[in-house]
């Protein structure tokens, strides 16, 4: 992939510029080849007379000068990363770099210069032992043999036909010469008991005497341990949802949501829990929000004042604060509904969901929401206008009453009936600490009062810490999404900076590099020519064009949040926490760890896990590999027949994961599943790592 810098000569891309300049290598820089090798940073020089561009790199390339006047000259950097594919097979980097000129006689060109770098290897083996599934026993491991406090014994097998024991019985021979061997070397024996012509099982501790004296008899064809089996409990099968959309919501899988919909089945999620939405409102006339929501007269509140828009045209409904907080249809509006999006998220209801004949573009199914059968109920706040907008002073309003405590609006004191014991906040923005302050006060008293307050990040590609999610008492949440490994990758997106606490699936940046790992299809013109779908976050929508229902594709912070606040429902519903405290340490107890080890700015304590939040049962149990740098950029090498891997890969510190993956959801070594962990730091002076052999516990 090559970034497009500014072209010297020309407007528009490379191709445009290649195509109408003059090229003249002879008045130009000279011919050049750029090996940067195992280097991260290499000088490049080249003598010339006139001005030049560097107009064209790799996406895996930076320069420390981009143009000037006379000599070519530059330092060349190598970001390795950027340019690994997911498969990690790439020996190493080859792209061009482009120069534009101008010579002094007034001659343009464009020179090219092939530029390349070599990748670092890591390499590996993931093994696994014995395992037991129903009555047949497979070693799914190349591991030799090792000495373990809990093997029973041990097993010696002697070679075919051993020379001078013809004559003794095939069947007393192995348990008696191994019971001489080992009292021989002085080694106590309970007892020996004969499994075969040449194999006996000897009551002895696995040491490495025991197995050295056996193994220095030259008719020992091989000494193995005798390892305890165990056998595996029945695996629970994942809920797999019937609805129209449901297969497009990967976000659900990803964080282990087959499990948890299983465990549903069986285990009463029932005390009630109210999350409050604060946002632009909600469709109440959504199909799939149908019972999910409360409603004017149980709590549901619209903040607004009558204008409160930049364009002073009213918030929409013109009617101030009530209690419907109805996002509403306005004159020429065409973005969908935010606050019905993240609602969706949260609380869709599943099956049929009672589309009415007269709206025959309506889906019957739709999509699914994350606390199915649970019993929560969303409170729908509005504090956000018809243009997107909202202020400090009603957000701050919007926490304080959704947390119970008693707000005055025109006038008049609103209580909710319905405190929320979670409070969701998809929204905020760049300002200071100083002037986010009222809102930090709000949730200070919103979490005195016994909620927990979930905030989105930000999504300002930056390290800025976004307000109300920076606030202390806030749970910032950072958005992750798929990087086609099985680890996730943080989305670009996604503000990175220290108060983030939490991740969860937003998903990827479809305007400016979208991706399609899900392995999702869909057919938006209904002819039969299905798509892959990308990477972000469907639920429910609003077309105000028509003013009907829809399903919305939206990635985003906002997107994240929600996810959070679903899980913190559940965990709270199913009476595994009880208060806002312990329900915000179980989140962070049981996320997995991505990026460095710990809490970092980007992922903060890691990515949500539904499944080992919630305890739910194993639906899968498959072995695989998880490997990651500490910026959390993920690949995924092959593994050969006998679980080898070799991955070629950019410079830093990497996690390499062995594990079992017990939830579905792809990612292998979560909390509560088999794993196993070590590290490589790879660069210039340190090229090639091997990690052995890795064996989860």
């Amino acid at each position: 992939m090559t970034r497009l810098l500014r072209p010297a000569c020309a407007a528009g891309a490379l191709t445009l510029l290649l195509a109408g300049c003059q090229l003249f290598p002879s008045g130009g820089p000279g011919q050049h080849t750029i090996h940067a090798g195992a280097a991260l940073t290499v000088p490049v020089s080249q003598p010339y007379q006139g001005t030049w561009t560097v107009t064209a790199l790799p996406v895996w390339a930076t320069v420390s000068k981009t143009s000037g006047t006379g000599d070519v000259a530059f330092t060349l950097t190598v970001n390795r990363g950027a340019g690994v594919p997911v498969n990690a097979t790439a020996t190493g980097l080859t792209g061009t770099l482009a120069l534009t000129w101008k010579g002094r006689d007034g001659r343009m060109g464009v020179t090219t210069w092939p530029i390349s770098a070599l990748n670092y290897r890591l390499s590996g083996q993931v093994t696994s032992g014995a395992t037991v599934q129903g009555t047949q026993v497979q070693v799914r491991s190349a591991a030799p043999v090792t000495t373990t406090a809990t093997a029973r014994g041990v097993i010696v097998t002697y070679r075919d036909s051993p020379s001078g024991l013809q004559a003794q019985s095939r069947g007393t021979m192995p348990a008696e010469r191994a019971l001489s061997t080992l009292r021989a070397g002085g080694i106590a024996v309970g007892r020996a008991a004969p499994l075969g012509a040449r194999s006996a099982l000897l009551r002895v501790a696995a040491t490495e005497a025991a197995i050295a004296a056996l193994k220095a008899d030259p008719q020992v064809l091989s000494v193995t341990e005798n390892a305890v089996l165990r056998p595996q409990a029945t695996l629970a099968a994942p809920v797999v949802p019937t609805d129209q959309f449901a297969p497009l919501q990967w976000t659900y899988r990803l964080v282990g949501y087959p499990a948890v919909w299983r465990d549903m089945a069986t285990t009463p999620y029932t005390r009630p829990v109210t999350v409050a939405v604060i946002d632009s409102g909600v469709r109440y006339d959504h199909p799939d929000l149908q019972g999910r929501l409360w409603r004017s007269g149980e709590g549901a509140l619209d903040v607004l004042e009558a204008v409160v828009d930049t364009a002073g045209t009213g918030n929409g409904d013109g009617d101030g604060p009530d209690t419907d907080p109805t996002d509403p249809l306005t004159p020429g509006r065409t973005l969908g509904s935010h606050g019905t999006h993240v609602t969706g998220i949260i609380a869709a209801r599943w099956g049929d969901n009672g589309a009415t004949p007269d709206c025959p573009s309506c889906s019957t199914t739709g999509v699914i929401g994350a606390v199915n059968t649970a019993n929560v109920k969303v409170l729908p706040i509005r504090a956000i206008d018809a243009e997107g907008n909202t202020d400090v002073a009603q957000v701050a309003v919007s926490v304080r009453y959704a947390a119970g405590l008693p707000v005055v609006l025109g006038g008049k004191t609103y209580t909710s009936p319905h405190a929320a014991e979670v409070i969701n906040l998809s929204l905020g923005g760049e300002i200071s600490a100083a002037t986010a302050q009222p809102m930090c006060d709000a949730i200070s008293e919103a979490v005195a009062a016994g909620s927990l307050v979930v905030v989105a990040a930000g999504n300002g590609y930056n390290e800025t810490p976004y307000y109300p999610a920076a606030c202390d008492g806030a749970v910032a949440v950072g958005a992750v999404t798929l990087s086609g490994a099985s680890a996730p990758r943080r989305a670009t997106y996604s503000n990175a900076y220290p108060q983030v606490q939490l991740s969860a699936p937003g998903g990827a940046d479809y305007f400016q590099t979208p991706t399609y790992y899900n392995g999702a299809t869909w057919d938006p013109q209904g002819d039969g020519s299905p798509e892959p779908f990308v990477d972000s976050v469907l639920s429910t929508g609003w077309d105000y064009t028509k003013n009907l229902p829809n399903y919305e594709v939206e990635s985003g912070t906002s997107q994240a949040a929600p996810q959070v606040s679903a899980l913190a429902a559940l965990l709270l519903s199913k009476g595994i926490t009880t208060t806002a405290a312990a329900t915000l340490e179980r989140l962070k107890a049981t996320a997995t760890d991505l990026g460095e080890v710990g809490r970092d700015r980007a992922f903060g304590v890691g990515m949500i896990n539904a499944a080992a939040a919630l305890g739910a049962p194993a639906v899968s149990d498959t072995l695989g590999l998880r490997l990651q740098d500490d910026r959390g950029r993920a690949v995924q090498p092959p593994l050969d027949a006998m679980g080898r891997f070799t991955a070629y890969v950019g410079e830093g510190t990497f996690r390499v994961i062995a594990g079992r993956d017990r939830n579905a959801n792809g990612v292998y070594g979560e909390v509560g599943e088999p794993r196993i962990e070590r590290q490589a730091v790879l660069g210039p002076d340190t090229p090639t790592a091997d990690v052995g052999e890795l064996t989860p516990q």
